[in-house]
């Protein structure tokens, strides 16, 4: 008599164990979702100051498909314009996300007047690069 025949109760432990092994193998291989650098975010209080007046460049931020740098303009001690100098554009789908997200989140750091501004969906990695850009630059508006 075999071991492993149909209906020994042997034949379900091993491929128990043998399934419960595989599902623990896939679930420890897979890897956790990479966060960007930590951002320091600038709080509504700590907006730009009246004399850090002018405009600024943040920095160049790569992403996974480009790199991605803003420039704001600061007058009176408040944002008053964020104007997006380099973005993903190399191909169609680029240019489709970006016509749609750069708006949006151009829009919402106008409104917040800081780097605290939500994620576009469907444009993370824009998102994720615009925010650190206007990040740096109200940095340099404020420093």
């Amino acid at each position: 008599m075999h071991a492993l025949r149909k209906n020994h109760p042997l034949r379900r432990i091993v491929l128990a164990s043998a399934a419960t092994v595989s599902g623990m193998v896939l679930l420890l291989s897979l890897k956790p979702h990479d966060t960007p650098a930590a951002i320091a975010v600038t709080s509504p209080s700590a907006a730009p100051s009246a004399a850090g007046a002018g405009t600024f460049t943040g920095d160049s931020v790569q992403t996974r498909w480009g790199p991605v740098q803003v420039r704001i303009t600061v007058r009176g001690g408040k944002l008053t314009d964020v104007t997006a100098v380099a973005y993903p554009s190399d191909n169609p789908r680029d240019q489709e996300i970006n016509s749609y997200a750069l708006p949006r989140l151009r829009t919402e750091a106008l409104q917040a007047q800081s780097a605290d501004i939500d994620t576009v969906s469907g444009a993370t990695y824009t998102s994720d690069g615009y925010r650190q850009s206007l990040q740096s630059a109200l940095d340099s508006a404020t420093g």
